[in-house]
């Protein structure tokens, strides 16, 4: 263990959804850019069309005023004219044709606005004012409208713009998982589809009903699994046909080679025919393991119809029960009172407790008891021995791997065992020391709920 934490990967869905919400939101800003822009533009020409025209209504009214006036030297505010102009938007000054403000409203200033005397638009740094002059060219009217109302204007017309966006993020990312969600689907069912597969499952995937984007993957996929399948096929075939035909010829080599030892007197002749003896019943039970490991590989563990496991266990256990070297040592511990009952086949079942007791049998201390406890939805057995490390715990499952012991084994057992207990739905939990014990060892298979 180096303690470095793998990267975590996103999922399409979640980068199609923030690809595409951030399109969207790119896209309507752009909008909204290209909106303020034209709407300033139209602004300016409304507010300049509005200045020109508000100028040109004015100057009848101030020479009118003007003629009514008396001539003094200081500047006048146009007090009815002020009542009629809104002197938040727009000021004014009227000036003789020497540049001198004779006239102004409440808000302007009393000294002249630094553009020149000529009819038409001119520019500040704060006003954009409009010069009307009077036909003899002896009055000229400033109207001035300052740049922060135009600035503001168009400053509320783009948060106007802005403020849908709030509502578009949420809404967009609403639409468009529903979108991604519906069109992915046929992605998550071929993913579901061939994350069965499996050793007991190469059954070609179903490639009609799927998008024309996805049909090469699943052809490839069923490529695929009719490869492995014939490879898997002639595995377990070369492996039947193997222990088939190993068995007849070990069994009769064994039959010859203890009628030997019976006719030879005794010697070191007696003590090789010995060991061939002890060859030949580890070759005749590698023989039985391959045979029992083929035919787990061929998925016989689920069952078409509901059978009582406790009913095979006790037939397993009087098995052991009948054999003169085994007698009274597998003990049955029943603490449920109903029956246990799955969908399993009572061969395949058979065949794991019959490796559970054989393993716990051989590895456990000569002449000791072994345990098989039954209690709701669990099979436990246990033997006694040292405690075993997790690292060997870990071994146990491997094909043709054995612990520390000297007993006679091919190490296929629990690679069996665990095989069919994954073929029925459930799953092995090796244990040591064994539960409420100091030492020992509990292999526990736990059944899917019935």
């Amino acid at each position: 263990m180096t303690g470095r934490k793998e990267p975590s990967r996103a999922s399409i869905t979640r980068r199609l959804i923030a690809a595409l919400t951030g399109t969207v939101v790119v896209f309507w800003l752009i909008a909204v850019g290209i909106g303020v822009y034209v709407v300033n533009k139209e602004l300016a020409e409304t507010f300049d069309g509005a200045l020109q025209e508000t100028t040109e209504r004015l100057m009848p009214l101030v020479l009118d005023d003007l003629a009514n006036r008396d001539h003094s030297g200081d500047p006048q505010s146009l007090e009815e004219l002020n009542r009629g102009l809104n002197r938040e938007y727009l000021t004014y000054q009227v000036l003789d044709a020497n540049g001198k403000v004779i006239l102004h409203s409440h808000d302007a200033p009393a000294t002249a606005y630094d553009v020149p005397l000529k009819i038409g638009f001119h520019n500040t740094p704060r006003y954009r004012i409009y010069t009307e002059s009077s036909a003899d060219g002896s009055i000229f009217l400033h109207v001035a409208d300052a740049f922060k109302n135009r600035r503001e204007a168009s400053r509320e017309s783009g948060v106007a713009l802005l403020w849908p966006l709030l509502a578009l993020i949420p809404a967009s990312i609403v639409a468009i998982s529903v979108i991604v969600g519906r069109s992915l689907r046929p992605i998550d069912r071929l993913r579901s589809q061939i994350a069965t597969k499996d050793g007991g499952n190469m059954a070609p995937l179903e490639s009609e009903t799927l998008p024309r984007e996805l049909q090469p993957i699943a052809r490839s996929v069923n490529l695929l699994l009719d490869r492995l399948r014939l490879a898997l096929e002639a595995e377990r075939e070369f492996t039947a046909n193997s222990a088939h035909e190993l068995r007849t010829p070990i069994a009769g080599a064994l039959a010859q080679t203890q009628r030997l030892i019976a006719e030879l007197p005794q010697g070191q002749l007696t003590e090789r025919a010995g060991r061939i003896e002890t060859s030949l019943s580890n070759l005749g039970r590698l023989a039985e393991k391959l045979l029992q490991l083929s035919r787990a590989q061929a998925g016989i563990g689920a069952g078409d119809k509901p059978v009582d496991l406790i009913a095979v266990i006790e037939t397993v256990i009087g098995d052991y029960d009948r054999d003169t070297g085994t007698a009274g040592r597998v003990l049955l511990e029943n603490d449920t009172t109903r029956p246990l009952v799955r969908n399993v086949d009572i061969d395949a079942f058979a065949i794991v407790m019959r490796n559970l007791i054989e393993n716990a049998l051989l590895h456990g201390p000569a002449d000791d008891e072994v345990t098989v406890s039954v209690d709701d939805g669990a099979v436990s057995v246990i033997n006694a021995g040292s405690v075993l490390s997790a690292a060997e715990l870990a071994g146990l499952k491997k094909r043709f791997w054995r612990g520390k012991t000297k007993a006679a084994g091919s190490g296929l057992g629990l690679s069996i065992v665990e095989r069919i207990v994954e073929q029925i739905g459930g799953q092995i939990d090796l244990r040591s020391p064994a539960t409420g014990r100091a030492d020992g060892f509990e292999a526990r298979i736990i059944l899917p709920a019935g």
